[in-house]
């Protein structure tokens, strides 16, 4: 049940609370936390929050939280620079917080595609008798099914396969053009996929307008791309029978490679 203030009788809400969904933002925005700290404190004061302070924090080897505190509450991100997504949770205690302003300058400052606000709560619905506790932690039941891993959504599904598309962009440890070194990155990362099998797979290449293309199979699956030196960036397409885990294989890539960020788009596969 989704109770409001009026369902409640004569009674105003200590708080109010928007979550919004962006996509299609701009990765390396996503990838850099000074940045987005600038993007989300110019929306507080473009909102009419009053900022008190903020702190943003980059992680190993990619996303970023963080959080402004305002004077009427915060707002915060947590950003998955693989999927170009970011979930930004605004919350206000005050009257003079403009969440539309906030919503468009966030959009503007990562360069969203497309944004959904997935929910609008009202926080400490104050009644007749006290504080209402008739409040929905989750507005759709369905939501509690959801999934929080690959691993368990393999599972969930029954699926029998996996595949992804891994972009790693910003490569410095290796040399893209050489062909020997492409090799053994993609022996290494099939070693792994296939669980210690080194060695036991097939690999060619071939040199097409500056760009190599190349492509390896071994008894589980196959793992092909593309090497761009000329963009310092490499592009890699996996597919496996039986589970891998998509962000293992695009972390260890990119502690390989020297990658400065990457995207993924995974897929299970019934």
């Amino acid at each position: 049940m989704n109770l409001s203030a009026a369902d409640t009788g004569s009674g105003i809400a200590l708080g109010r609370q928007m979550t919004v969904e962006f996509y299609d933002c701009k990765s390396a925005t996503l990838t850099n936390a000074a940045e987005l700290e600038r993007v989300f404190l110019h929306a507080a004061q473009v909102s009419g929050a009053h900022v008190v302070d903020s702190v943003f924090h980059s992680f190993d080897p990619q996303g970023v939280s963080g959080v402004v505190v305002i004077s009427e509450s915060h707002f915060a991100v947590h950003a998955w620079p693989e999927h170009d997504y970011a979930a930004v949770d605004l919350f206000t205690c005050g009257a003079g917080v403009d969440f539309d302003l906030a919503v468009k300058a966030l959009a503007e400052g990562m360069q969203s595609g497309y944004w959904i606000i997935s929910s609008l709560v009202n926080r400490g619905i104050l009644g007749d008798t006290g504080v209402e506790r008739l409040v929905p932690v989750v507005e759709n039941e369905n939501s509690r099914g959801l999934q929080l891993s690959w691993k368990s959504r393999y599972e969930h599904t029954g699926a029998r396969a996996m595949s992804s598309c891994i972009d790693i962009y910003g490569c410095s440890a290796i040399d893209l053009s050489d062909e020997a070194e492409l090799k053994k990155f993609t022996g290494e990362v099939v070693e792994l996929l296939a669980e210690n099998s080194a060695g036991q797979y097939e690999w060619g290449c071939s040199e097409n307008n500056d760009e190599i293309e190349f492509a390896c199979s071994f008894d589980r699956g196959h793992l092909s791309g593309f090497a761009c030196p000329d963009r310092s960036g490499i592009y890699l397409d996996v597919f496996t029978t039986g589970f891998f885990d998509p962000r293992e294989i695009a972390e260890f890539a990119m502690r390989k490679l020297g990658g400065q960020y990457y995207r993924m788009q995974p897929q299970v596969r019934q």
